[in-house]
């Protein structure tokens, strides 16, 4: 294996994108095979986003070889694809610190280099932060290109669709390239992925327009007649004019790994005004035979052995939260013909591959589309189905005006599994799940719970599936206290938590999964351990036995601390003639950013040292 320090020829000399604008278009293909090789050696050693990277090379080094960055603007979507633009743009050495503490972070981020022009990480937002862009360029004078990349997957969402619809409405120059893969991080789905399908095997189509241009192009008015049929037969071709009805001249498809055609595509739509769309196609993993045979598998990576064909078989043998779910899941639909399962393009992420092969007729992928997922469970609900939406707490934040007003609102039978919840680690700020508790709590009609263990995701998955209203389980990402999970499924009793440990003076309250830590401090404290399980409605019963007792206590989440699961606690007894001393400890009220868990816990003190101190300070002022 090469050492990623080694020369790489021209590489090795290039470190912003003005010096790749001193070369001859003609060492543009070696440049780009040093940077698919680099990356490829490097992300090997340290992990992180590697296929759909390498699917963006060619794209890459066009853009930033024709565009003046950083003051023309590059709109990345997501920024999985954004590896080689951190390459280019003065972050080559840093690359192997990529998602690590202290590192580059895993997203185009304003704060980390001038040349990532928007802070990005969820799906589907750089048409319209492309639009606001060029909007501002043209308000204050500034004479500026603009571009937004956009995935096939993050095209399907309802934000990138809408952007469309205003931009041909706004008169502004922008050009979006629609980077088409066939993937987003697994398999696309849905009507616009079978369009964008069909448009790459239209043949016939491209071969006429290609054609025409050259036959009639020195005859205008033959032309602008063969421009007309060409309209028609896009039609009856292609399945669908959809961009274009959106108001975008669409180019393409045009293929993204040959940079001659991509240059001269590129450059030849920036020269032109109004809103453009050129439609490239990508290999997933281009360059890197194992992640072009499984880009799934090679979207995320750990350390992996470049001379090996694929990537290891896991050993690992503890069950993760999510597994739990998938599991369950199975094993409720065995029985209860009416549960539906649904996910927003997070099949394999939420444990739901097995589930959507054994009962496909209950298994809906609505593709990156969270507002849809919510009200559609909706729908499913009012009339006599029992949905589970499974998504991560990071995306069900998109879905939360559909949460309130099409599920809570009406009071709908529908189970929210909510995963992530809390710290994820590398993924960093865009995906931590901090707020859920907070923003869940509010909302009326909905019973919240967070278990402590595998064995109690279980149970409470359960609990909500039987219980006739809205109901979410709320569990992190990774593995829990390896608990024996009982294959036999009990509903909990609805707001009651349970008494874990006895102590005396101080009481810990603890919500979720953060009891291993609890009870460890809680032994030298000499302290009583309650793992509450339900934040929403609150074991208010609980909490008042424990006053009577107790002159302190302190609240234990992974969750934002302001609305959180501590502050119901503080809230409900605020209500109580009592004098008691409380401590929250949860996420601070700042954005945790990208590193290793247990670096980010000891930094905020949400370990076990973080409640002695807590509670040692506690009990001093006595």
């Amino acid at each position: 294996m090469k050492d990623t320090v080694q020369a790489l020829s021209l590489l090795d000399n290039i470190n912003t994108p003005d010096q790749l604008r001193e070369l001859e278009e003609s060492q543009l293909p070696q440049l780009a095979s040093d940077v698919r090789e680099f990356l490829i050696n490097t992300i090997s050693q340290s992990g992180g986003h590697f296929a759909a990277g390498l699917g963006t090379v060619e794209l890459t080094i066009a853009l930033h070889y024709l565009l003046d960055t950083p003051n023309d603007r590059i709109v990345w979507d997501v920024g999985h694809q954004a590896y080689p633009h951190k390459v280019l743009t003065g972050r080559k050495n840093k690359l192997k610190s990529i998602r690590q503490t202290g590192g580059l972070t895993p997203f185009p981020d304003p704060k980390e280099s001038e040349y990532d022009t928007f802070a990005v990480g969820h799906s589907s937002t750089s048409i319209s932060a492309a639009l606001g862009m060029a909007l501002a360029a043209r308000s204050q004078g500034i004479n500026r290109k603009v571009v937004a990349v956009i995935g096939d997957g993050a095209m399907t969402a309802g934000m990138a669709l809408e952007a469309m619809n205003h931009a041909s409405d706004c008169g502004v120059d922008m050009l979006v390239i629609l980077n088409d893969n066939d993937m987003s991080i697994s398999e696309n789905v849905g009507g616009l992925n079978n369009y964008l399908s069909r448009i790459f095997s239209g043949k016939t189509y491209a071969t006429f327009k290609d054609g025409h241009k050259k036959v009639f192009k020195s005859l205008p008015s033959v032309n602008e007649f063969a421009h007309r049929v060409e309209e028609h037969l896009k039609g009856m071709v292609v399945p669908g004019t959809l961009f274009e009805e959106l108001g975008f001249n669409y180019i393409g498809p045009v293929d993204g790994h040959n940079l001659p055609v991509l240059l001269t595509t590129i450059q030849n739509m920036l020269n032109l005004s109004g809103c453009q769309l050129l439609h490239i196609g990508t290999t997933k993993g281009k360059g890197y035979p194992p992640a072009e045979a499984d880009p799934i598998g090679y979207h995320g990576v750990v350390n992996f052995d470049t001379t090996a064909s694929s990537l290891p078989v896991s050993t690992k043998k503890s069950k993760t939260y999510s597994n739990i779910f998938g599991e369950w899941l199975c094993d409720m639909a065995l029985t209860e013909p009416k549960l539906m399962g649904i996910t927003p393009a997070m099949r394999i992420g939420s444990d739901m591959i097995e589930f959507s092969r054994q009962f496909p007729d209950q298994y809906f992928d609505v593709a990156i589309a969270e507002q849809h997922a919510v009200t559609l469970a909706g729908g499913m609900a009012i009339d006599g189905l029992k949905p589970v939406v499974a998504i991560y707490s990071t995306f069900l934040q998109r879905g939360y005006d559909q949460l309130i007003h099409d599920i809570c609102l009406q009071n709908l039978d529908v189970l929210f599994a909510i995963d992530r919840g809390g710290l994820v680690g590398g993924d960093g700020a865009t995906h931590n799940g901090a707020f859920d508790l907070s923003f869940l709590r509010c909302i009326p009609n909905i019973v919240l719970m967070a278990p402590s263990d595998e064995n109690e995701c279980r149970q409470m998955l359960y609990t909500g599936f039987m219980h006739k209203g809205t109901a979410a389980v709320r569990y992190p990402r990774g593995s829990g206290p390896t608990a024996t999970v009982d294959s036999k499924m009990t509903a909990l009793e609805i707001g009651k938590g349970r008494l874990v440990r006895q102590g005396s003076k101080l009481a810990i309250l603890s919500f979720g999964h953060l009891l291993p830590d609890a009870l460890a401090a809680s032994e030298k404290l000499n302290a009583t351990v309650v793992d509450m399980r339900f934040i929403k409605p609150l074991d208010e019963a609980m909490i008042i036995s424990i006053l009577q007792s107790h002159t302190k206590i302190i609240t234990l989440e992974e969750n934002a601390i302001m609305g959180g699961a501590g502050s119901a606690v503080n809230e409900f007894i605020a209500t109580l003639n009592t004098s008691v001393s409380i401590k929250n400890i949860g996420i601070p009220d700042r954005f945790i950013q990208h590193g290793n868990t247990l670096d980010l816990k000891v930094e905020i003190a949400l370990t076990e040292d973080g409640i002695l101190q807590a509670g040692r300070a506690m009990l001093a002022l006595d």
